[in-house]
C-alpha cells in the first residue's frame, strides 16, 4: 500500500478490509484470518478445547497482523458487524505505539466494496484530524 495518512478498516473475526484513504483514490488490501471453517472442523474433531486454543491463537495473529498495518497511520475508523473490531481496539490501546493515533470505532452492517469505499471516504473528509495533502 502507498503511504496515506489515513485508514479505513471494514472487518469482521475472518476477513479486514484495508482502505487506505487519500483525495486521489481509496487503495484496498484484504487480510483474512486463518481460522477458516476447515481448520475449525478439524479441530473441533480431535477436540472441543484444542479448536479453542487454536482459535484464539489464530485470531491473536489475525490481530497482529492488523495492528502492525494500522500503526503507520494517523487517523483509522474500525467498522463492520461483528465485536472483532473493538477486541482489536483493546489490543492497541493496551500498546504505547498506538497513542498518537486517531482510532475510532463504529458498527457498521455487512457492505459491498463500493459501499465500504463510500463509508470510508465519507468519514475522512468531513473535517477529519487535519487537510490531507501529499
Amino acid at each position: 500500500m502507498t503511504k496515506a495518512m489515513y485508514l479505513g478498516v471494514w472487518m469482521d473475526h475472518a476477513s479486514a478490509h484495508l482502505m487506505e484513504y487519500d483525495t486521489d483514490h481509496i487503495e484496498t488490501k484484504i487480510i483474512e484470518s486463518k481460522f477458516i471453517h476447515e481448520t475449525k472442523e478439524e479441530a473441533f474433531s480431535k477436540s472441543e478445547s484444542l479448536m479453542h486454543n487454536k482459535e484464539r491463537h489464530q485470531q491473536a495473529s489475525y490481530y497482529k497482523q492488523l495492528a502492525e498495518v494500522i500503526k503507520d497511520y494517523k487517523g483509522v475508523v474500525l467498522f463492520g458487524p461483528t465485536d472483532a473490531k473493538t477486541e482489536l481496539l483493546n489490543i492497541m490501546q493496551a500498546d504505547r505505539h498506538f497513542e498518537k493515533i486517531k482510532i475510532e470505532v463504529k458498527d457498521a452492517p455487512k457492505m459491498t466494496n463500493a459501499q465500504q469505499h463510500a463509508y470510508v471516504k465519507n468519514h475522512f473528509s468531513v473535517g477529519y484530524l487535519e487537510p490531507i495533502s501529499k
